[in-house]
């Protein structure tokens, strides 16, 4: 498995390994009309891609206020460390504190979160909808 930036062209094997992702786990909560920018958010500097045998592993993103975003694993893939080397690359690019938002329902990100030693630093209420059809309630988080 190799870890690298991505680029333009990575672009439609992203949308099809969110796919995956999205009826695996429902994330994101809501489908988007266009993946692809969902993928590109405003502010990104730089996305980074686990890629074995041409696949798309996994996926994260990292925006102009160190927010870290857009990071999913394949379910295939799962339990393979591939969400902590992604995480590991968007850290290597900055000394500084990266920051990242996770909704209430995502118990496993939670955890995972957590047991690299994220700090959780508040919470709020997202604009967007949860699984229960209320404002999802978002936890915020810092890197050690």
């Amino acid at each position: 498995m190799d870890i690298r930036p991505r680029t333009p062209a990575d672009l439609p094997a992203c949308v099809e390994a969110l796919a995956a992702v999205q009826t695996a786990d429902r994330y994101p909560v809501n489908w988007p009309d266009d993946p692809g920018a969902w993928l590109t958010p405003d502010g990104m500097t730089t996305a980074w891609l686990a890629i074995e045998a041409d696949a798309v592993l996994g996926h994260v993103a990292i925006t102009r206020d160190l927010e870290l975003t857009r990071l999913f694993v394949t379910p295939a893939a799962r339990g393979r460390g591939v969400a902590a080397r992604l995480l590991d690359a968007a850290r290597a690019s900055t000394p500084l504190p990266l920051k990242l938002e996770v909704s209430s329902e995502g118990h496993a990100a939670i955890r995972f979160y957590e047991r690299l030693g994220w700090r959780r630093v508040g919470s709020s209420r997202a604009t967007w909808l949860n699984a229960a059809g209320e404002p999802a309630l978002l936890h915020h988080y810092v890197s050690p």
